[in-house]
């Protein structure tokens, strides 16, 4: 099983609204591996620190099994949330003292509670959901097969994934990949992806490569970051038309396009 990618934007995404976090933050975590999160300090180091005065020092952690994670709130008086931003308004409430809550997303959003007219929030790519294969399902476990690349054609990750496959399956072989910026243009017609950003798109695009289809560059590659990026989304196009992982009847899941 894959590890879990966290993320953590820089500020609160609100206009106006002062940043409740110093910059940026992605952490990558195995199996067995711990991460916290609060306003920290000196004597109570976290991994991802919150800059809110409501928020606890060591407000809680996250640790990862082998095929899911789990939230943990220290908070003595405050409610966690962690929603499903790819379902129709699922959540669950984590209550104050709550230990090891397992999460059952594949793509979550923790929500903490502040004083200001905003919420903290940082999101969770969980480890890779594995499905069993439909033609085995009557037999016994030992012979069931799982399959290679378990992609949920319902996630906003798979629409990404869609639009970077879309010159090449309508037969533009020539054009490039599309870029970060002409996925958020193209997707931006969606139902759901209305306020989806080039870092959500990028995020998307790790986490595609890096636990969806296990991308990595060969040893002792070094290019640049341009490069790594660009070789990155080409990697991505040619393994999922290879296995047929997107196929033209999956165009249908992206927006219209504009005529002319």
């Amino acid at each position: 099983m894959g590890g879990i990618v966290i993320y953590l934007p820089q500020g609160s995404g609100d206009a106006g609204a002062e940043p409740y976090a110093d910059d940026a933050v992605t952490l990558r975590l195995g199996p067995g591996e711990v991460a916290r999160f609060g306003r920290g300090s000196a004597t109570t180091p976290v991994e991802l620190r919150l800059v809110d005065e409501a928020i606890s020092r060591l407000a809680g952690e996250i640790r990862v099994t082998d095929d899911h994670w789990q939230l943990s709130n220290h908070s003595t008086t405050q409610s966690y949330l962690v929603e499903n931003p790819e379902g129709a308004g699922e959540y669950l409430r984590v209550p104050p003292r709550r230990a090891g809550t397992p999460i059952p997303f594949e793509f979550s959003r923790v929500v903490l509670p502040t004083r200001r007219n905003t919420t903290v929030a940082f999101q969770v790519f969980a480890p890779d959901h594995v499905y069993l294969d439909p033609d085995g399902m009557g037999g016994p476990w030992g012979s069931r097969t799982v399959t290679a690349y378990s992609l949920d054609e319902t996630a906003t990750y798979f629409l990404v994934l869609v639009a970077l496959c879309e010159p090449r399956l309508r037969d533009e072989s020539p054009v490039a990949v599309p870029t970060t910026p002409q996925i958020v243009e193209r997707l931006k017609g969606h139902a759901t992806c209305s306020r989806l950003t080039p870092r959500a798109v990028s995020s998307h695009i790790d986490y595609l490569a890096e636990e969806k289809m296990r991308i990595s560059a060969p040893a002792g590659y070094d290019p640049g970051r341009a490069a790594r990026r660009n070789g990155k989304r080409e990697a991505i196009v040619g393994l999922a038309l290879r296995f047929g992982l997107v196929r033209e009847e999956h165009l249908a899941l992206l927006p219209l396009r504009a005529v002319g």
